[in-house]
């Protein structure tokens, strides 16, 4: 691999491939080269703002001979078959998370990569956050004494539509995956799960039997706990927070606002801007630097990036939430 910029297929175009897009032609060591998504029209629009030649088939992307990797943004039924396709060609692959809703469907790909030797990575960006990734590097260098209790937040400043909420897989794949990537990010020895899921507000979830609020305690093998909290809706914005607690001290990662001034008057004191909106705008910095990872991963150096396997285990952990939460059981469990 030589030091020229990496050259990306792109496929999938929608909000979130055009995050990618906009992140690959950003960048000094990468250039999109190729668009690919059935919705073609979407392909256009990318490929005008961010360069590549366009296909509605992803076989034509993979068949090109000016594709150095494939970054993976379409729709999750897909995700399987594409990167088995990736693997097959020996194309290096960064896949939006997470694998699969069907953890059988995860198992029977797993050979496959194994076997290839090809680098895949999963797209679990918030291991990127720079405020989380300082967090966690402190408290690898026992800053805070070992890892007794990790606290994630994350709630989501409104429920996403009924019809998304049908073919998400539900709360704990959907929304909580991140938050095990999070805290396996920290804990990667986690033996126990314990979940409880309500539906106070949302006729979505609802509808669809799934959660809209859920709270989930993680057991890992060393003693350590993990709290994760989540919940469909917000009223103070997109809230996403950490803390990391040992006997020594504990380290904190407050929400980001909209804005650093603060008003103090008769009135109020500190009053500040709301937090920011939505992922998009939370972890804007965390999906560029996750893109660099994965630079460095396919040119064989250093990298952080999550891997097939931590795609899988993040899996293991939600579809234990979710029985847990159904059945009112603890689910041991088994991530490796």
């Amino acid at each position: 691999m030589t030091d020229a910029p990496l050259r990306f297929g792109l496929i999938g175009t929608g909000r979130i491939g055009q995050v990618h897009a906009a992140n690959i032609a950003a960048s000094p060591d990468t250039v999109l080269t190729w668009v690919a998504d059935p919705m073609v029209d979407g392909a256009h629009a990318v490929a005008g703002r961010f360069g590549g030649r366009v296909t509605d088939a992803a076989d034509e992307l993979f068949a090109a001979a000016d594709v150095d990797a494939v970054l993976i943004a379409s729709p999750t039924p897909t995700h399987v078959d594409l990167i088995a396709q990736a693997v097959e060609r020996g194309i290096p692959v960064l896949c939006e998370k997470p694998i699969d809703l069907d953890i059988a469907r995860v198992d029977a790909l797993r050979p496959k990569v194994a076997a290839a030797g090809v680098p895949v990575a999963l797209g679990f960006n918030r291991r990127f956050d720079p405020a989380f990734a300082e967090v966690q590097a402190r408290v690898v260098a026992g800053e805070i004494g070992a890892l007794e209790q990790l606290t994630i937040i994350s709630r989501d400043p409104a429920a996403p539509p009924a019809a998304y909420i049908g073919v998400s897989g539900g709360i704990f794949r959907d929304m909580t995956i991140h938050d095990f990537d999070m805290a396996r990010f920290f804990l990667p020895d986690i033996v126990e799960v314990t979940a409880v899921g309500t539906t106070t507000f949302d006729d979505g979830a609802r509808e669809h039997g799934d959660f809209d609020t859920a709270v989930v305690t993680l057991r890992a093998a060393s003693g350590a706990v993990v709290t994760i909290i989540n919940s469909r809706h917000s009223a103070v914005g997109y809230d996403q927070r950490l803390e990391a607690f040992g006997a020594k001290g504990s380290l904190q990662v407050a929400n980001r606002s909209m804005s650093l001034v603060s008003l103090s008057t008769a009135e109020r004191v500190d009053a500040r801007a709301p937090f920011e909106d939505f992922f998009l705008q939370r972890y804007a910095d965390a999906y560029a630097a996750e893109l660099g990872a994965f630079v460095a991963l396919v040119r064989g150096g250093a990298s952080t990036s999550p891997t097939f396997e931590d795609g899988r285990a993040a899996l293991v952990l939600a579809d234990a939430a979710q029985r847990s939460a159904t059945e009112r059981v603890s689910v041991a469990v088994r991530t490796d």
